[in-house]
């Protein structure tokens, strides 16, 4: 079977490669640049490949009206938030140099037209879309004319809604993912729903899918994986004593080094075909059963369940699974006790 696959700066991204582990940095730096230099060193050191950014032009991303929204897992306003964490334009090209400087992949997610033009000026490999742009037609158009590869989160969404939005991707012929998410920070277990991960794959068999975490440990992603998950994200700090509304359902640096190290594990682990494979041959020679006599036997006599019985190996005589069919036949000539009985020993 060909699964599908995304290529983004020479990563290629799907079932049949290892999963992309997307270290989200997001606004954990609180607006510090500073502070987001540590968080890529911190990822680099965990064997990140891709840092994700948040690029937020307040101005250009909320009507005023945000100022009197408050999300449920923070006492200040989105908008106080955001204006609080927001890089500069300066500031935020300096920190994708200094991503791609290591050796990492910089993108980052445009909640804006305007972001979207700044990171399409910067010519970024990719778009990651958050869950609230997935149904936000207008900017899905506008990222998707730039033919940049796209990696759209689906929290929030259903099927049909998300239909609606790879369409616009399809149209643009972009290169897509899909990642299921929950978007309660943290996620409880019981609301990850790894299934929807699943019926995404079933309902768009195009489309490269993964999961965007937020709970509180690397659990979940690892079943993702498993189901046939390529992509990871969670949210990344490089110590968990960090403040900001994120950090909660952040991995720092030992999680994230075991994350990327259980996923290629189980990325390796995953599929397959019940049916035994070639290296179990050694094993299957010795652990088998094969009949065989549990007395002396003449030729002319019965085969009975006084005379013949299954044991070990299973090499060299008749499999254990033929024994019922042996008895009441003809042995064809004399057999020794404890020895295997063969074809041709039965008339």
């Amino acid at each position: 079977m060909n699964h599908p696959f995304i290529e983004i700066s020479g990563r290629k991204i799907g079932y049949d490669f290892p999963p992309l582990v997307i270290a989200e940095i997001g606004i954990n730096h609180g607006g510090s640049l500073a502070v987001a230099k540590e968080m890529v060193d911190a990822a680099k050191r965990a064997g990140v490949e891709m840092v994700k950014h948040q690029t937020h032009i307040v101005d250009d991303e909320m009507s005023s009206a945000a100022k009197k929204t408050i999300p449920a897992h923070t006492k200040e306003s989105i908008y106080e938030i955001m204006q609080s964490c927001a890089l500069s334009q300066e500031e935020e090209l300096e920190l994708k140099n200094y991503v791609e400087k290591q050796g990492m992949i910089f993108i980052s997610t445009p909640f804006s037209r305007a972001a979207a033009d700044r990171l399409i000026a910067w010519d970024v490999p990719a778009f990651k879309i958050g869950s609230g742009e997935c149904n936000n037609h207008p900017l899905l158009e506008h990222i998707a004319s730039f033919g940049k590869p796209m990696i759209l989160s689906t929290g929030m969404n259903d099927l049909e809604s998300v239909s609606k939005s790879v369409a616009i991707l399809e149209k643009h012929q972009v290169p897509f993912a899909l990642l299921h998410t929950t978007n309660l920070y943290p996620t409880p277990n019981h609301l990850v729903r790894l299934g929807a991960m699943v019926q995404l794959q079933e309902a768009f068999p195009q489309a490269v899918v993964g999961l965007s975490d937020h709970t509180l440990s690397n659990h979940a992603c690892f079943g993702a994986v498993a189901l046939g998950g390529s992509i990871l994200e969670r949210h990344f700090t490089d110590h968990m004593n960090r403040v900001g509304p994120d950090i909660v359902c952040s991995m720092d640096e030992q999680a994230c080094l075991e994350l990327i190290e259980g996923a290629n594990i189980l990325q390796l682990q995953r599929g397959g075909e019940k049916k035994p494979v070639a290296e179990e041959q050694p094993t299957i020679d010795f652990a088998f059963a094969t009949v065989c006599t549990i007395k002396p036997i003449k030729k002319g006599e019965l085969f009975t369940k006084d005379n013949i019985w299954v044991k070990r190996p299973g090499k060299g005589g008749i499999l254990a699974e033929h024994y019922e069919s042996i008895l009441g036949k003809i042995a064809q000539s004399d057999l020794e006790v404890d020895v295997q009985v063969l074809w041709e020993n039965i008339q």
